[in-house]
């Protein structure tokens, strides 16, 4: 079931915050670890026109996953192990999330909104960065997931990941068209979403995954 327009504009600074600051993450770590790459392209910004994937977007929106467009970084940039910069540059992106996701629910344990747009529109930062932070960490190319993997395995072993990312897109819509996706990421976002907010104390948060479905 499509969503409506109404919820597609409540929900679109949701996708702006969360997919701006996502990418930001990634080219903020990889110039302290010294690539400056994203800088130099025009990428190191909060401008959200610079990280949307039409694409991606447009999933996110209606089929609640999704991405944005990568940050490029290059690792023979970086000061030390190669191999570990990439892991901290990958997880960059969803932990950021995550961590919007966390002041999002402080927001509303502070604030206690009302309304008939404040409300949904932190809703939505919330349930979108979850979403965000759990699809990114699936780990296939070119997810950031893959690349956290590489950098946890042996450096003999961690080449074989990014040897298969050509094929990664076809792999990543063929795991979202049979349903595999949702079927892992919903269950893990509201897991996560009720962690959050239970241990922050707004229990008015918590029947809001399920109702988004």
């Amino acid at each position: 079931m499509f969503p409506s327009i109404e919820s597609l504009l409540l929900s679109l600074p949701a996708l702006l915050i969360g997919l701006t600051f996502h990418e930001y993450a990634h080219g903020y770590v990889a110039y302290k670890l010294g690539d400056p790459t994203a800088k130099n392209l025009g990428r190191l910004t909060i401008n959200p026109l610079k990280h949307l994937d039409p694409l991606g977007a447009i999933f996110l929106l209606v089929f609640h996953f999704g991405w944005a467009k990568p940050v490029p970084v290059n690792p023979f940039h970086f000061r030390g192990d190669r191999q570990k910069g990439m892991l901290w540059v990958s997880l960059a992106g969803p932990a950021t999330n995550i961590i919007i996701a966390i002041i999002t629910a402080v927001i509303w344990k502070l604030v206690e909104p009302t309304g008939p747009i404040i409300v949904p529109i932190l809703v939505y930062i919330f349930y979108i960065n979850l979403i965000l932070a759990v699809f990114n960490i699936i780990p296939v190319p070119p997810l950031d997931g893959s690349k956290i993997l590489a950098g946890l395995l042996p450096s003999k072993y961690s080449h074989v990941i990014y040897n298969i990312e050509k094929y990664g897109y076809v792999v990543l819509i063929l795991l979202m068209l049979t349903g595999i996706v949702g079927r892992i990421l919903i269950p893990a976002v509201q897991l996560i979403g009720v962690a959050i907010t239970g241990l922050i104390g707004v229990e008015s948060l918590q029947g809001i995954l399920s109702n988004l479905r």
